[in-house]
């Protein structure tokens, strides 16, 4: 299908349905709360009469200022509904259980399709955002969907975290296009801006931290742990604790950079970045995935750190030597 014909189809879909529960992945980020809580709050805005939830099981302190998604609701309630699944790239890291029990679903997502589930599927892994999709499904449909200043809020924060204030290679014009358009709805960006990256005194110790026992390999990758001592120290939630891997993102030379943060559950997450080149290929490499210079994984073995930065070395040492440009 052509990229009308599938958004025809989801709209036409959504028009079908008098339920539909929306959800997103696990460990929210601000493009799943984004795109989730906006594509819900066109749906209100647009069709007052359907039943619109929602439908998620753990949340994010850091956005908790964005509000709670919906109570839960029965299970009975999925047999005839419509799920919609935003910025989910499998079915394993979805925050919501039940999901299987609906009707019929919808993906919508911008990471690379290498798990595709759901009976339509809209996938455009060169956006930067799935939230910048939601902001395009509205706009493509402008003339059925309505769209108020709170739910313009959700679907610009999802644009803003997810592409690094606009900065990461996946920014386009497209991309500024739509999230002008959000912005001439009124959003607060003062009032969103100083939530989102405002920081308490305290946090800029552990940020101190992060700069003094970062370590760099051979050929510039820049790595750190941050062990269940080191969180306890700084009082640091899992959340706080992966913010490592922004505090070491600019640093000449390194095109790649760490964090691996231990989990309650043992395992160890690992939040990977670069710059110019590919990364997402070491993540998929140790059972993760992602975009191409941001992606994640997860560890169970702590000796497979040493490993994952040894590879790493490698993949940036391959790359100095065949590129130019680089910094």
């Amino acid at each position: 299908m052509t990229q009308h014909q599938t958004l025809q189809a989801i709209l036409d879909k959504i028009k079908s349905y008098n339920r539909i529960i929306i959800t997103r992945h696990r460990r929210p980020d601000g493009d799943a709360i984004g795109s989730s809580r906006g594509l819900a709050g066109i749906l209100r805005c647009s069709f007052p009469e359907k039943e619109i939830y929602t439908q998620t099981e753990d949340s994010s302190n850091y956005l908790a200022f964005l509000g709670e998604d919906d109570a839960p609701i029965a299970e009975e309630l999925y047999a005839d509904a419509l799920v919609i699944v935003t910025d989910t790239a499998n079915l394993q890291r979805i925050s919501n259980s039940k999901v299987h029990l609906a009707k019929e679903i919808i993906k919508i997502d911008h990471h690379i399709d290498i798990a595709p589930y759901g009976n339509i599927s809209w996938v455009e892994d060169l956006r930067s955002s799935c939230s910048e999709m939601i902001a395009y499904f509205y706009q493509h449909f402008q003339n059925e969907l309505k769209i108020d200043v709170a739910t313009a809020t959700y679907i610009y924060t999802g644009m803003v975290t997810d592409s690094g204030r606009f900065r990461y290679e996946s920014t386009n014009g497209d991309t500024m296009r739509l999230a002008g358009m959000l912005m001439d709805m009124g959003i607060n960006t003062e009032w969103l801006f100083a939530n989102l990256y405002l920081q308490d005194f305290d946090s800029f110790k552990f940020e101190s931290f992060v700069h003094e026992n970062m370590k760099r390999s051979p050929n510039g990758v820049v790595h750190i742990h941050i062990d269940d001592e080191i969180q306890q120290k700084f009082g640091l939630t899992l959340e706080q604790a992966s913010e490592a891997v922004s505090f070491m993102n600019s640093i000449k030379g390194s095109l790649c950079w760490l964090a691996f943060i231990n989990c309650p559950d043992g395992t160890i997450r690992v939040r990977l970045r670069s710059r110019f080149m590919e990364i997402n290929a070491l993540a998929e490499k140790y059972g993760g995935g992602g975009h191409q210079c941001t992606a994640g994984a997860t560890l169970t073995d702590v000796n497979d750190i040493a490993k994952m930065v040894a590879d790493a070395d490698e993949m940036v040492a391959d790359y100095k030597n065949t590129h130019e440009g680089w910094l």
